[in-house]
């Protein structure tokens, strides 16, 4: 006799009003506004085959599918009502191959945490996630902005396969000779995606042998000024040049010995370049050295980095345990027009962590075929960071309400920041998001696993 799917699956499976639900529900979701969404149950899935059977058991009690790998996303994808969430969290093995150069690592896998220092043994790298307790899942199907992006690209690009459970249950490889469409559709997909990924398989690359930063504090009402400059600059930049400015409230800033910092918020152009020399970082970075601010900086520092000390600074910028509201655009409106709206949005961060970054991106405009599509030439994310729940009656409207006002000149968003039960707006191209619809219908015919979180399923994918 074949043993009931509860017993197959053992305390692994947690339903709704079990002994350790709660924990289950939302204990590794990163953000602490958690949203009043119950799933009738929770797999802690420890293997393929409990991936496998657990996709059958949704089948057979009528469940949708959900998937939480690292547990990032800030609007919490994976909490659906009445869904079959399975977690991945224990799912956490890495291989390299020395023969090809590729890394096959479980979703579950922290890219700054776990990946890069396991790589970086090796002499490899990869573009892993800025945020570094981000898991691979999510990052890589949404697109994966990373470290050295603007040369490397996306990381998403850098996926060469994929082991997929599939929604008849079954587990299957995709690369570009077999299941080429789910690779397609993982490369940027999102929690769109039509199975549930249990094992990515990705090209790395040499390690550069020098990595720099270059860090200036300027005033906020050089905002202006600052980006009209980088607008400028930005065509020309070498792409292992990644220029970010962030408007900050962080008392720890750059400052020249003498110089207080002044009160609220101040900007950090924030500069990393990857080169296979300390000279020729410090010849790539030279570029910024002779802005037309540098006279009435507050501060600047520039010295060797890694991609450890970059994490570290970014888990600082990115505390646990805080609320987070966040909203983003891609851009290419000009500093005349997008400075303005910049200044006033930075001009409100009124807590200690909450920041606001542009992002100098200029795309190159030659994405390979994949369902990631929307780029722009800046990228604009707001972090809303409180303690308070009640801040969460003001945070997420002004969040999402500041960045509309940008988006009105603006191209479309990153899913990786975005909260659709807010605010909507184009993630894919047109004919991508056509052709994901019909990946979905094939492989996914009765819907079993859940899609795009939203409150208007008619408008998701509409800009303007």
């Amino acid at each position: 006799m074949t043993a009931p799917p509860r017993d197959r699956l053992a305390d692994r499976l947690v339903l709704r009003g079990d002994p350790g639900y709660e924990q289950a529900r939302v204990g590794r979701i990163f953000n602490a506004r958690r949203p009043d969404r119950f799933p009738a149950a929770v797999l802690l899935a420890e293997s393929d085959d409990d991936v496998i059977e657990g996709v059958g058991l949704a089948a057979e009690r009528g469940w949708t599918v959900t998937v939480r790998s690292g547990g990032h996303s800030w609007a919490a994808w994976s909490l659906r009502d009445n869904a079959l969430l399975i977690d991945l969290g224990l799912l956490r093995d890495i291989a390299y191959d020395p023969t090809t150069g590729v890394v096959s690592a479980r979703p579950a896998v922290k890219g700054g945490l776990e990946l890069e220092p396991f790589l970086a043994e090796r002499g490899r790298a990869f573009p892993g996630g800025h945020c570094p307790s981000v898991g691979l899942g999510g990052y890589l199907l949404q697109g994966g902005q990373g470290w050295n992006g603007r040369a490397r690209g996306w990381a998403c690009e850098s996926v060469v396969g994929l082991d997929v459970v599939t929604a008849d249950g079954r587990l299957v490889h995709a690369d570009a000779k077999e299941n080429a469409d789910l690779l397609w559709a993982a490369r940027g997909a999102g929690p769109g995606f039509p199975g549930v990924v249990t094992r990515f398989y990705l090209q790395t690359y040499e390690a550069p042998r020098a990595m720099w930063h270059d860090t200036w504090t300027f005033r906020l009402d050089d905002t202006v000024e600052l980006l009209s400059w980088l607008h400028d600059v930005l065509p020309g930049l070498d792409p292992r040049v990644e220029p970010v400015v962030a408007a900050t409230r962080l008392p720890d800033v750059p400052l020249h010995d003498g110089t207080a910092r002044p009160a609220g918020t101040v900007l950090l152009l924030h500069t990393t370049v990857m080169a296979d020399s300390d000279a020729e970082a410090l010849a790539l970075l030279a570029a910024l050295q002779d802005g037309p601010l540098g006279g009435r900086s507050l501060g600047h520092v520039q010295d060797r980095t890694n991609v450890l000390e970059e994490n570290l600074a970014q888990a600082g910028q990115n505390p646990e345990g805080y609320r987070y509201a966040v909203d983003c655009t891609w851009t290419d409106a000009p500093a005349q027009v997008l400075a303005p709206l910049l200044h006033a949005l930075w001009s409100e961060l009124d807590t200690e962590h909450s920041f606001s970054i542009w992002y100098g991106w200029a795309p190159r405009g030659d994405l390979p075929e994949m369902a990631f599509s929307v780029e722009g030439n800046a990228y604009v994310a707001t972090y809303a960071i409180y303690a308070d729940p009640a801040g969460d009656a003001r945070y997420p409207d002004w969040v999402h309400r500041r960045t509309a006002a940008l988006a009105v000149h603006g191209t479309g968003v990153y899913l990786g920041d975005t909260d659709f039960t807010r605010r909507q707006d184009r993630f894919l191209s047109d004919r991508a998001y056509r052709r994901l619809g019909e990946i979905r219908t094939v492989r996914d015919p009765s819907g079993r696993f859940a899609a795009y979180l939203t409150s208007d399923p008619a408008g998701l994918n509409v800009h303007g």
